[in-house]
């Protein structure tokens, strides 16, 4: 019985210490053409990649031109960011930084 205690809180600590690692990127001015999975091949040159996520406008559902990855590891997209930031793709040259937290929207007035 302790043993499973003890095999079990390993891999929560596990878990807990790789999520921390996790980084999200903000890419901009993404060809309108390209997809998702366009973008995860760019990124998976430098690790693994957990997602991808486009933005698209709420009325029109139309793609807006940036979204956000996240790596798995920070040391791999600190890499990422570097050697991205600036670069040509498909025509027009990427924005790419580490993605900055949304800033707290005053609450809505509801009826």
């Amino acid at each position: 019985m302790l043993f499973i205690s003890v095999s079990y809180s390993f891999i929560i600590i596990f878990l807990i210490s790789t999520e921390c690692n996790v980084k999200q990127i903000y890419v901009g001015n993404i060809p309108y053409s390209k997809t998702e999975e366009d973008l995860q091949n760019l990124f998976a040159e430098f690790g693994t990649v957990n997602s991808v996520k486009f933005v698209s406008d709420r009325e029109t559902g139309r793609f807006r031109g940036f979204g956000f990855v996240e790596m798995a590891d920070g040391s791999c997209a600190d890499e990422a960011i570097c050697d991205l930031e600036g670069k040509e793709f498909d025509g027009r040259t990427l924005r790419v930084n580490e993605a900055r937290p949304r800033p707290a929207r005053p609450p809505r007035d509801t009826w």
